[in-house]
């Protein structure tokens, strides 16, 4: 929608797409207008119901922006059926991490039992940020004794793409599953269950971690694999 698209120029800044391009190598610069993220849920915030429901219509987008905007009005949106539905239709277009991450929809959290079936469904896909995403939510949702499995540990565990960005995700799920549930966790690092790559980053995000305690961190060092 060219009225939205001159929303988003409304605040570009060039500097900005230089800083982008470098955290998100994968995205053309001639794809980034070059607009912060605090001024993207600015201008979701300004616009109508009519304006979202349209602008969600219109796929694919132009501009990496407006990917971000895409992602952001689901996060907000406060019926989960819609919230699903509009992500199915989404999510096949993200094409990189940062868009992938800031997908977070706030109803989730009210319905983890209900949603759970549809986010082991996207864990399964073939498709890079449609798994990764499957496996934020399950980082995001399911590590709080109330709704933890362990079993979601091993569905992640077992995932065996050589894929940069599911592996660093899994990696990530599992650095807060140690801080989460250490005693339950530890065993996958004990026992080589992940891969090297995703082992070593997990030992690696979790040296890096303010939550997990020296000693802690000093032992899973000593952990690390040596890479083949």
């Amino acid at each position: 929608m060219e009225k939205i698209q001159n929303k988003l120029f409304e605040y570009q800044d060039l500097g900005y797409i230089e800083f982008n391009s470098k955290l998100i190598p994968n995205i053309d610069k001639n794809k980034m207008i070059g607009v912060r993220i605090p001024d993207i849920r600015k201008i979701e915030r300004s616009l109508s119901v009519e304006e979202k429901e349209q602008f969600l219509m219109d796929l694919p987008h132009k501009y990496f922006e407006e990917n971000m905007l895409h992602g952001i009005i689901i996060s907000n949106m406060k019926e989960c059926d819609k919230a699903i539905s509009e992500l199915e239709k989404f999510l096949p277009y993200v094409d990189n991490w940062a868009v992938c991450d800031t997908i977070s929809p706030k109803v989730f959290k009210k319905n983890r039992e209900k949603i759970i079936t549809k986010i082991l469904s996207w864990i399964k896909s073939d498709h890079t940020y449609i798994c990764r995403f499957g496996i934020g939510m399950i980082m995001q949702l399911y590590l709080e004794d109330e709704y933890f499995k362990t079993s979601y540990l091993d569905i992640v565990a077992k995932i065996r793409i050589e894929d940069y960005y599911i592996n660093m995700m899994r990696a990530w799920l599992f650095q807060v599953a140690l801080v989460k549930k250490w005693e339950i966790t530890i065993k996958y690092i004990e026992n080589n269950i992940l891969d090297i790559f995703t082992h070593n980053k997990t030992i690696s995000k979790s040296c890096d971690s303010y939550r997990i305690d020296k000693t802690k961190k000093e032992y899973l060092k000593s952990l690390r694999r040596r890479e083949r």
